[in-house]
């Protein structure tokens, strides 16, 4: 009897331990806020990272984004950049989250609460989907040339069907630009249409088509013409 009784309470706290081991929802995809009176906005989130960008029609509003953590009870953000207000750049920003059920979120704060429904979601059919950093680009010599790491950096995020890329630095928390919209990537062949571009509104509704090949699962090759006309040649490496 003493060990079938062992034996019942190892199984139970083997069941528990699993239960706390269990990982948190994820966050991964597009969201946006229901309702509410403030500007549009739509965040990206993957790979532990979060991108949000303001705008309406070809009018860029603004933009903020960093590292997130979630243990499924509060959403922890520090912020990278923010063209709102540079000096949050390097602080945590804490949400307690009221609700996760399926695509609705409900964070709340001492100010309030708000709704956020995801309307994008990544899938296994979706290889871009993470965070990427661009790590070469090819020189007016036709040659590839690694770039540099350091705390400057441009980054790309991508859901199912949306991106958003931010040059920034951190460090000195200086924002050099973002942009982002919609994406298609089937048959090597990667087509974005921008939705907003902090750096100049005419490129707004502009689609572009690149080749693209995916090395493994880590390696971009991104190759085509820029908004301008520009030759683009790059490598994108997922960030981990």
């Amino acid at each position: 009897m003493n060990t079938l009784k062992s034996l019942i309470l190892t199984a139970l706290v083997c069941i528990f331990c699993a239960a706390g081991r269990q990982s948190a929802p994820s966050l991964a995809g597009a969201w946006k806020p229901v309702g509410g009176d403030g500007p549009p906005v739509v965040y990206v989130l993957s790979d532990g990272y979060m991108m949000g960008a303001f705008y309406q029609g070809n009018s860029f509003m603004g933009t903020q984004g960093g590292t997130y953590k979630t243990d499924g009870k509060t959403l922890s953000i520090t912020l990278e950049f923010s063209t709102d207000d540079s000096t949050q750049v390097g602080r945590t920003q804490t949400y307690t989250i009221g609700s996760l059920s399926g695509n609705r979120m409900v964070l709340r704060t001492d100010g309030g609460e708000q709704t956020f429904e995801r309307f994008d979601q990544p899938t296994a059919q979706t290889p871009l989907a993470g965070l990427w950093r661009i790590t070469a680009r090819e020189g007016n010599n036709g040659q590839m040339s690694p770039m540099q790491r350091g705390p400057r950096k441009t980054l790309k995020l991508l859901t199912a069907g949306r991106f958003q890329w931010a040059a920034i630095n951190p460090e000195t928390k200086q924002f050099s630009g973002t942009g982002g919209g919609t994406y298609t990537f089937k048959d090597g062949k990667y087509v974005e249409t921008i939705e907003f571009f902090s750096r100049d509104n005419s490129r707004v509704g502009k689609s572009l088509t690149f080749t693209d090949e995916l090395k493994g699962t880590d390696e971009w090759h991104h190759r085509g013409e820029s908004s301008t006309g520009g030759k683009v040649s790059e490598v994108w490496t997922r960030e981990k």
